[in-house]
């Protein structure tokens, strides 16, 4: 099939290239005119494991391509998937400026029947409001459909490879039944192909990023508990993790979630609930509770230094929001840094492929280090922020020998805080006494 994908962000860079590497042409749109010549030049803007070889490999055989040009791309593509950006609005709604440009430009374009789908997470009715306008801007017939992503940053394109599910949300039978036939080479190992009507779609998405929310911000509470009466989280986290009614994942706790999706869906959700006057009072809990999780923190930081920070230097390991990701998105290290300043602390900050965009966030305010360990130099305590793999086994001698103080606080749980103790740290954990 001949395919769009307007919009180069994570999900549109995963969509067309796995489409691709499938046999469609498919041609990728962006009105970011930089980034599309640093595509054509084979610069993948985002980090995300198995990507550059599959576009490489694709841009090769001449089944991907990228281009400014949506009209030529709408004209030429069968099936167009919107995989704009819904970024959170000072209200805590969804921003919803891009998929109504680009549904206008998509009606103006069209020159004979086109499937267009949504695959940017929106708030339930966007997809009706995406048909009103392509209706509004062209007599060519259309359907429209929802099929929201899930995607995990890190292990994106795997789970586009092989999905736990794929969800289509559609109104009309023959355009659902389209969507089938290009998932169908995703599905050959009897993974379901979802078919439902496209509200429920559009809400599925939130109520599944929702969900897991609320399990992070749940372990967080108890952790928080545990730090009062002495209890330990781990041990908890593992009791639940057998229960075959809980299972294991997203049951860590640390200093809150991050990234592009998990804070902003929960707010949109939160919006959409006031907005039909049915409060979502446990998504409000949960927001607040991830909210205060890095003040939470910074606070055992404060606490440690008697409540002053200034002229202090602090190491941070990690930046983006998560490991195997450069995205730097809500991170909870920007929270952690900038509390950190404001307290007239000096930080130096490692992580493995999230250096430039925290260039971009700071600029010269922090030192960027050029490994972990040059971050330790004089430093008076160590911040572990991301769980990546490479800070999982360190050297703690060499890191005990290059610190002023041998003050680890650990936001993810990674160390075992007897080990730590041991070795002569002083050891601060989430959940951990």
């Amino acid at each position: 099939m001949n395919i769009g994908v307007i919009g180069t962000g994570y999900v549109g860079l995963v969509v067309g290239a796995c489409f691709a590497e499938s046999g469609n042409d498919v041609v990728c749109i962006d009105n970011n005119a930089a980034k599309i010549a640093k595509l054509q030049e084979g610069v993948i803007p985002i980090y995300e494991p198995g990507l550059p070889e599959i576009i490489e490999r694709n841009v090769r055989e001449e089944r991907l391509t990228f281009s400014t040009d949506l009209e030529a791309a709408v004209k030429k593509s069968f099936i167009i998937f919107i995989a704009v950006g819904t970024p959170t609005s000072s209200s805590g709604a969804a921003d919803l400026s891009a998929i109504r440009n680009v549904a206008a430009e998509i009606g103006r374009a069209m020159d004979r029947y086109k499937v267009i789908v949504t695959k940017s997470t929106v708030p339930v009715g966007t997809t009706e409001q995406i048909r009103e306008i392509v209706k509004s801007q062209t007599k060519h017939p259309f359907d429209v459909v929802s099929n929201p992503e899930f995607l995990k940053q890190g292990a994106a394109v795997e789970d586009f490879m092989k999905p736990d599910r794929v969800v289509v949300g559609a109104d009309q039978i023959h355009a659902g039944e389209i969507l089938r036939d290009l998932y169908a080479p995703f599905v050959r190992t009897g993974r379901p192909v979802m078919m439902m009507d496209i509200r429920t779609a559009e809400l599925l998405k939130y109520a599944a990023n929702a969900f897991l929310a609320a399990r992070i911000s749940f372990m967080n509470e108890i952790a928080n508990l545990c730090e009062h009466v002495g209890a330990n989280i781990e041990m908890i986290r593992n009791g639940l993790a057998t229960d075959e009614r809980i299972g294991p994942a997203f049951l860590f706790a640390g200093i809150g979630f991050g990234g592009s999706c998990f804070p902003k869906d929960t707010l949109a959700l939160i919006h959409t609930g006031r907005e039909h006057k049915y409060p979502m009072k446990i998504l409000e809990a949960v927001s607040d509770v991830n909210t205060n999780q890095a003040v939470r923190f910074i606070d055992k930081v404060r606490a440690h230094f008697g409540g002053k920070l200034s002229g202090k230097r602090i190491g941070i390991w990690g930046l983006a929001f998560k490991p195997r990701t450069n995205d730097m998105r809500d991170a909870p290290s920007v929270k952690v840094i900038e509390s950190l300043l404001s307290d007239g602390a000096t930080v130096a900050a490692y992580d493995p492929e999230a250096m430039e965009e925290a260039k971009r966030i700071f600029g010269s305010r922090i030192q960027l280090a050029s490994n972990n360990y040059a971050c330790l130099q004089d430093a008076d305590a160590l911040l572990l922020v991301t769980e990546w793999q490479t800070f999982r086994n360190p050297n703690f001698e060499r890191m005990k020998s290059m610190m002023k103080q041998p003050v680890v606080f650990d936001g993810r749980n990674v160390y075992d805080p007897a080990q730590m103790r041991q070795l002569g740290f002083t050891y601060y954990g989430v959940g951990r006494v």
